[in-house]
């Protein structure tokens, strides 16, 4: 059997490249390419009139001065979101014009603005949730297991939100709420998954007495890897489904669940039962084996 904790160093490490690689790219781009849901900006929703792609939006507005296309959405049949940076009147009306250059039958059907104050807010709120929703849940951990598992758990879960948070740096993917919407979701997604494997060592704790923490760590996540790994892989395979077939609003929401899930899943098999048995006290493992052995 694989000792899953005794080579977590590997599985730290593995992790650790993609959250390096993930600040490098934030240093190297001035941050996370933040959707104007959070920096502000103008939202104009256009009906095109006639067949039109979401390149042939951007290709129409090719020749607009002091505009910066965050997005192109699909609402409906001909009918598009633009998300663009904050623009004046001036610039709304050179948008309509270019539009209707290149599709005589498109019309402008409403614009509304983003102002930078409402962004901050929104990063405001968004940051007090996830550590609201951090603080409950190492309460409850530490409640029902001990401080240490909660911690172990606290930190599996800033792996997950550190993963998605990197990915979507290095890809420059827009941030937007739909993202926050997710990270809230992975969060319940990935503790359930952490707990199953944290009740399991402790039922083992109970019955294998003689064995060490490390020891019986490993042989709980073994027990509970086939449940992890199916459990995910049907959560997964509906997240891909819904990314295929939905509509640009769902895809959004989707694509970082499907991250998240990802990442939940190996948190929970590679790291935080491995965090719970270094944190708890390895040396205490190592006096009771040599107590053991001197026996």
């Amino acid at each position: 059997m694989f000792n899953i904790v005794e080579k977590r160093k590997i599985f730290f490490s593995i992790s650790l490249v993609v959250i390096i690689a993930g600040i490098i790219a934030m240093v190297a781009f001035g941050g996370l390419n933040a959707d104007i849901d959070f920096t502000g900006g103008t939202t104009v929703y256009v009906d095109m009139g006639e067949n039109a792609t979401e390149n042939d939006v951007r290709d129409a507005l090719k020749s607009v001065n002091d505009i910066k296309i965050s997005s192109v959405q699909t609402a409906e049949d001909n009918q598009f979101i633009i998300r663009l940076n904050d623009v004046s009147t001036t610039v709304r009306d050179d948008v309509t014009k270019a539009l209707a250059e290149k599709y005589e039958k498109s019309s402008v059907l409403s614009v509304d603005n983003v102002s930078p104050t409402v962004g901050s807010e929104l990063w405001g709120n968004a940051a007090m949730a996830l550590i609201i929703a951090i603080v409950l849940m190492l309460i409850y951990i530490s409640f029902r297991f001990e401080l240490l598992s909660g911690l172990a758990a606290i930190i599996a879960l800033a792996h997950d939100m550190l993963i998605m948070v990197a990915i979507y740096a290095i890809f420059r993917i827009n941030v937007n709420t739909s993202f926050i919407a997710a990270m809230l979701t992975i969060l319940g997604y990935s503790i359930n998954a952490t707990i199953v494997i944290f009740d399991r060592i402790r039922e083992n704790s109970k019955l294998m007495t003689k064995e060490t923490f490390k020891e019986i760590t490993n042989k709980s996540i073994w027990q509970t890897l086939a449940r992890s790994i199916n459990t995910s892989l049907t959560t997964l395979i509906m997240i891909v489904v819904l990314y295929i077939f939905g509509v640009p609003s769902i895809k959004e929401f989707a694509f970082p669940l499907m991250i998240g899930i990802i990442a939940g899943t190996y948190s929970s098999i590679f790291i935080a039962g491995p965090v719970w048995s270094l944190i708890r006290g390895e040396a205490k493992d190592e006096a009771k084996k040599a107590k053991k052995a001197n026996k």
